[in-house]
């Protein structure tokens, strides 16, 4: 491990702040947008004016980790600091959403009837009831918080800061983009819509782990698209370009996920198709658009060849 090695070529001068990457403007966008929501909802979400004294700590933050001078320690929470704040801006959505606001399910379970003949949240699990599948597929929905976390940190022991940068860059902008979803499209989900599963399905360690989870961190509304799968997803197919042993490792827990958010009663099943797609369409973006780093497009420094100025 060498937390304490000598800083990147492109670390500033002494004495000068660190400048933004992509995902601090990303975050600083959203929460902006999540203090405009909260002010305009203040009239019967009582908590409206929390969020946006939060949203300030924000601020300080950034400050506080682009400051020059940063040791090991403060540069590893430099670059991972967006993944630690997940849980907070998952929080918020409860906030801002409540449990009087109006959710689309209706549409969503018009969707799946359409896509996939039935409502197949509230029927696989009825149709083929498993106490095996159920353990299994519970357990791996608890992955998801090693899933998005676990390669963060093998890559800052291997010290490569710069797949670091991609990795919470994809993540991040997978979480985002289904929370802004969240915000302006709430959907509860067949957790809440439907009959919750029967005892013995829920009566193995993995799902009271995943039900004591959920009655303690969970957000009304957040459930189109899954958030679980589009993070899970990112994370496996960013993991496996600057590792491919540890994305192969994670195929297994986010393939199993993927089909178990369904299974479980937590998902509709077209929630982790557009899982997918936002998951998917996030590592590929970092990976093939903009630079976790310089925030510019790809392809500009190519224009060079042609004899085009970039300005």
């Amino acid at each position: 491990m060498a937390l304490g090695a000598a800083p990147a070529p492109d670390s500033p001068p002494a004495g000068r702040a660190k400048p933004l990457y992509p995902v601090d403007l990303l975050l600083l966008g959203y929460l902006s947008l999540v203090s405009a929501v909260a002010l305009a909802r203040t009239q019967w979400s009582s908590g409206g004016w929390w969020l946006v004294g939060a949203q300030t700590l924000f601020v300080l933050l950034l400050v506080l980790v682009t400051r020059p001078g940063l040791g090991a320690v403060g540069r590893t929470l430099r670059e991972i600091y967006p993944l630690l704040l997940l849980v907070g801006l998952y929080g918020e959505l409860d906030v801002l959403n409540g449990r009087g606001v109006a959710t689309h399910d209706p549409l969503i379970q018009r969707w799946e009837m359409a896509v996939f003949g039935a409502q197949v949240s509230r029927d696989w699990w009825q149709s083929v009831p498993s106490r095996f599948w159920s353990t299994v597929f519970h357990g791996a929905y608890f992955s998801y918080y090693f899933i998005v976390a676990v390669p963060a940190f093998y890559l800052v022991w291997r010290d490569d800061f710069r797949a670091v940068r991609h990795f919470v860059l994809a993540v991040m902008l997978s979480f985002v983009a289904c929370y802004v979803v969240f915000i302006f499209f709430p959907v509860a989900g067949p957790y809440y819509e439907f009959h919750r599963p029967a005892g013995w399905f829920t009566d193995n360690w993995p799902a009271r782990l995943v039900y004591t989870t959920l009655a303690s961190g969970s957000s009304f509304g957040a459930a189109f698209p899954s958030s679980h799968v589009a993070g899970s997803v990112a994370a496996t197919l960013t993991a496996a370009r600057w590792s491919r042993p540890l994305g192969m490792a994670l195929v297994i827990p986010t393939t199993l996920l993927t089909i178990g958010v369904v299974y479980c009663q937590m998902h509709y099943g077209v929630d982790a198709l557009a899982g997918l797609v936002v998951g998917g369409f996030g590592a590929w973006w970092v990976q093939h658009v903009l630079d976790p780093e310089t925030g510019r497009p790809r392809g500009r420094g190519k224009l060079r060849r042609y004899g085009v100025t970039e300005r």
